[in-house]
């Protein structure tokens, strides 16, 4: 078994691996002008992520046999393809802060307002600069993945995997955003847990599991999605991934702004439907339910309101019972590979699950 400690050196280790490949002088000299350099890279220099991701395509790889050397520009495609991703979701739930810094168009709008724009312009300057970095970041991803065919991986494997993430992980995350826009416009008793953990499944569990399928067709060469070992590491991430979800949404409400890089209660003001509402909803009486809808979805609610939700959120217990939910999805997880063979990476990717639903950013 590996420890936390230990897991967190191997993820670190990894991560140094994908953002010195993506950082690297032959990338970065192919960004210009400088402001889509900037933006495209705003989120890759000292505001790295955690790299979960591309770290368990790696372990995923090394489970099925192969080579992680080999697998780094799919891990480091799957690193971009999620930045873009962020950059997009900002500026669609309007957030200002990501990882301890502005956002994209945040930061340029501010930029905007350097140059003399008016504070609408400037607001249309940072939104189309974070559409464009995003755009940039997109055909990147798939730029990466052809390099797989450089370093000795069967064509057929990386065609099979750019389809896979540019048509199925496209759309299942894309409706899966869908979703969530429309659901926070929408009567809390018109949802069902259901339909918000299938929302929440293709917003985060399907690149989650493209991740595992890649590692595993990487590592065994084949592009057959049924062959045993690729279903059972598939399902594995693909259901991680959605009890990483659940730990988002709880560290939302309770984390600690300074470790999340980010406000702590915007997804109370934006209205946000997770399951942790839904449950509180399905569960509070009449007062708490007409307390709830006041300030769920207001912007301008202040610290004291959102806290008050908050405490209507833990009474009732619906913190801890997504919390229980995430706990079973990795208990469920880790039945899937459960028959895949010993192995270092199989222990990485047990400890892997554990620290999606135990972090603390």
């Amino acid at each position: 078994m590996i420890n936390m400690n230990e897991f967190e050196k191997e993820l670190a280790k990894r991560g140094d691996l994908v953002y010195e490949y993506l950082t690297s002088a032959r990338y970065q000299e192919r960004f210009a002008p400088e402001v889509i350099h900037d933006s495209v890279y705003l989120y890759l220099g000292r505001r790295r992520g955690k790299s979960l991701r591309p770290a368990v395509l790696l372990f995923s790889c090394g489970a099925a046999g192969g080579d992680e050397e080999i697998a780094l520009p799919a891990a480091a495609a799957t690193e971009i393809f999620h930045t873009w991703t962020l950059v997009h979701d900002d500026v669609i739930d309007r957030d200002c802060m990501r990882r301890g810094g502005y956002t994209v168009h945040e930061e340029f709008r501010r930029r905007g307002l350097d140059l003399d724009y008016d504070s609408d312009n400037a607001a249309h300057y940072g939104t189309s600069l974070a559409i464009l970095a995003g755009d940039v970041q997109q055909g990147w991803s798939v730029s990466l993945l052809s390099e797989l065919a450089e370093r000795g991986v069967d064509p057929a494997v990386v065609l099979h995997l750019i389809r896979m993430m540019e048509t199925d992980v496209v759309l299942t995350l894309l409706s899966g955003q869908i979703f969530d826009v429309q659901y926070s416009k929408a009567p809390i008793e018109s949802l069902s847990e259901d339909k918000i953990l299938g929302m929440l499944w293709r917003k985060t569990g399907a690149l989650y599991e493209f991740a595992g399928a890649a590692g595993a067709m990487i590592g065994l060469s084949t592009t057959d999605a049924r062959n045993e070992l690729v279903r059972s590491i598939s399902q594995f991430t693909g259901r991680c991934g959605t009890a990483f979800q659940l730990q988002d949404d709880i560290l939302g409400v309770v984390g600690d702004t300074k470790k999340l890089g980010k406000t702590v209660g915007s997804d109370i003001r934006e209205g946000k439907r997770t399951l942790i509402v839904y449950h509180a909803f399905s569960n509070a009486n009449e007062a708490q339910k007409r307390r709830m809808s006041r300030i769920l979805g207001d912007e301008n609610a202040s610290a004291e309101e959102v806290s008050e939700v908050v405490d209507i959120l833990s009474e009732l217990g619906s913190i801890e019972y997504t919390r229980a939910l995430a706990d079973s999805y990795v208990d469920e997880a880790k039945e899937q590979i459960a028959t895949i063979p010993e192995s270092r990476y199989k222990d990485l990717l047990l400890a892997w699950a554990e620290y999606m639903v135990h972090r603390e950013s």
